[in-house]
């Protein structure tokens, strides 16, 4: 998503000629959200670096230390479908490792349900970016000020989302080793019938 003097169609919905391509516009902000199905909540973070393990792990992260601590009780483990993408799939070293350390940290079990390819258009969070898209439609994103607003300003299940703005600098292509991937696999229970699609982690026992 860039930011300039670019709409698709060419007009927005005033008199302002927009660009009809994105050449040219270079700087661009990645959106991250997390969808509370059971309430309804929608979290954004638009980011000026790239999309990666790191970026997603982050971003759960901080929603969960946003939570009150009778909503954290009264979670008995985290459900999380993900979309499968390359930064998050069930084989991304980095994300996994990730996410065993956020286990751990939550004291909760966390349980990774994966889109198969293709399919990630049934993923809530494919939806919400569907109704912002229409949302700001014809409309100049000319600086980040503007594409925050009109996202605030949307809304999913009759309220508005929480948006935030991450400048966090990622870096792109962190792995692990084979060595400290097994000790991360160790950690991992994959269903027998679906191991690349259904993951579940349990938090380490405390002494």
């Amino acid at each position: 998503m860039h930011i300039g003097d670019g709409s698709r169609g060419g007009r927005t919905r005033g008199d302002h000629e927009a660009c009809e391509h994105d050449r040219g516009l270079k700087e661009k902000y990645i959106p991250c959200g997390i969808v509370e199905e059971d309430r309804g909540h929608l979290h954004s973070t638009f980011g000026s670096s790239s999309k990666t393990s790191d970026c997603i792990v982050d971003a759960l992260e901080a929603w969960w230390a946003a939570l009150d601590e009778g909503a954290q009780g009264a979670m008995a483990r985290l459900q999380i479908k993900m979309d499968n993408g390359p930064e998050s799939r069930g084989k991304r070293t980095q994300f996994l490792q990730r996410m065993v350390a956020f286990c751990d940290a939550i004291g909760k079990p966390i349980q990774l349900l994966y889109d198969p390819p293709y399919h990630s258009k049934y993923n809530p969070i494919e939806r919400c970016w569907g109704i912002l898209a229409w949302h700001w439609n014809g409309t100049t994103l000319v600086d980040v000020e503007t594409r925050l607003e009109w996202a605030k300003s949307m809304t999913w299940k009759g309220m508005h989302p929480i948006v935030e703005l991450s400048r966090k600098v990622y870096q792109k292509g962190v792995t692990l080793s084979k060595r400290a991937m097994r000790a991360v696999e160790n950690r991992l229970e994959r269903h027998p019938e679906l191991p690349k699609y259904d993951i579940l982690i349990n938090p380490a026992p405390t002494s």
